[in-house]
């Protein structure tokens, strides 16, 4: 790809390193789908494995990468389309949250959470390779969700039973949390 004023681009969007020397992060969207059961609200959790991140890890329904060209927006429902084969999701924006892990590049993230309420379809693993499961998980008891929790989504989740969910967050960049507390279970 070429540009007029300044011949071959590069960076996020070409899939080569970025020469400008700008801080450059990676997006990613989340569905947390939720529901009413019989302790309260439920969340749908999936026991990720094969992906190279987090596995082992229980983590939100349905996530992935903004691919080029595509809302966060647009990411959030073909994921939970490809992931978890569930279409017509009526998504409420929760947090865009800027992460980091204070590493490579590739480490610094910008995520955006949705949570959804209604959907048609019936949630399923559609990617056996990059899922071993689905589980509804009360909401309202967080110790006794599955263990262990992706740590940043765990936050989310911990702002959506508690009320206190934001616009905006961020997760990694506190002093007090040590790195090596987020990077536990990674396998890049």
């Amino acid at each position: 790809m070429t540009s007029p004023a300044t011949g071959p681009m590069t960076g996020p969007m070409t899939g080569a390193a970025p020469h400008h020397g700008r801080f450059v992060v990676v997006p990613a969207a989340y569905v947390f789908l939720l529901r009413s059961g019989g302790a309260g609200s439920e969340v749908l959790l999936q026991l990720r494995r094969g992906t190279g991140y987090m596995d082992g890890h229980w983590a939100a329904a349905a996530a992935g990468h903004v691919e080029r060209g595509e809302t966060a927006y647009d990411a959030a429902h073909r994921e939970a389309r490809e992931e978890i084969g569930v279409e017509d999701l009526a998504l409420s924006f929760v947090t865009a949250m800027h992460r980091t892990r204070g590493g490579e590049p590739i480490d610094e993230r910008i995520d955006f959470f949705f949570t959804a309420s209604s959907w048609s379809g019936e949630p399923r693993v559609v990617e056996p390779e990059k899922s071993a499961g689905l589980r509804w998980c009360a909401l309202d008891d967080l110790d006794a969700l599955p263990d262990p929790v992706v740590p940043h989504e765990r936050a989310v989740l911990e702002s959506l039973r508690t009320g206190t969910s934001s616009p905006y967050s961020t997760f990694g960049f506190d002093a007090d949390l040590p790195v090596a507390a987020h990077q536990e279970g990674l396998s890049r």
